[in-house]
């Protein structure tokens, strides 16, 4: 049965933009109650004015008293959603400079499992838990060995936290080359050739949408039979 998401708690960790704010503006469409994360005040001002609907909270996933002292206060919780993402650990082997790639892991993987860890006494036992990780977890593409490294350690964990955490649900989804400000860090010319380049390898032909990934990870919460699976929304690269 389809859990239906009215009146439901979500919390969405790194949800002030991209494929986290896309989710939540779609949650609060469905009535549910959204609360998103961030670092960034900037944003998370933004937020408050354009989406006033939607609980903005500044915080630092990297924090882990500031973590556990807003889940207290939030209490019990339907649906985790982890965003946060990182710009750090790309590039080819022989020159990636190992201290980006710890910087990486410092960015993504571990605020990943700060946040995991410090919500999981509030969760309600039938909820949700979804991870956000990334191609190059699989793809096997050049220059990207690092940031595998970072999604591909979390996605080893998903099937076995399954089994620890059940009846509660964890999985992952794993978005291609999605049209999000991760990419504003190029020009735009450049970026534009970028997505040209990627789009010739997706069998979808074109790079993706916040808002399709965010459908997936809407499908994750309410379809209560999938469990320790990671999904692909990345229009057929690999």
């Amino acid at each position: 049965m389809i859990q239906q998401l009215e009146n439901r708690k979500i919390v969405i960790a790194g949800g002030t933009s991209g494929i986290g704010l896309a989710l939540a503006t779609t949650l609060v469409q469905d009535k549910a109650l959204v609360t998103v994360i961030g670092r960034d005040p900037a944003k998370i001002e933004k937020l408050k004015i354009d989406f006033p609907a939607i609980n903005a909270i500044g915080l630092d996933a990297r924090d882990r008293s500031a973590l556990e002292d807003f889940f207290r206060k939030e209490k019990q919780i339907d649906h985790l959603v982890i965003a946060l993402s990182g710009g750090k650990g790309g590039g080819m082997f022989n020159t990636l400079s190992l201290s980006d790639l710890r910087e990486g892991f410092e960015s993504k993987f571990w605020p990943h499992l700060n946040v995991l860890q410090a919500a999981l006494p509030y969760m309600h036992p039938t909820g949700s838990i979804t991870l956000i990780t990334a191609i190059s977890a699989t793809a096997k593409l050049p220059g990207t060995a690092g940031l595998a490294a970072i999604n591909g350690a979390l996605e080893l964990m998903v099937p076995i936290l399954s089994r620890e955490l059940a009846p509660l649900r964890i999985n992952a989804v794993s978005p291609g080359v999605i049209d999000t400000p991760w990419w504003d860090f190029l020009p735009e010319a450049v970026k534009k050739e970028t997505f040209t380049g990627f789009a010739s390898k997706v069998a979808a032909g074109r790079v993706g949408r916040p808002e399709e990934v965010a459908e997936t990870i809407r499908h994750l919460i309410v379809t209560e039979y999938i469990n320790g699976v990671i999904i692909g929304c990345h229009g057929g690269l690999n």
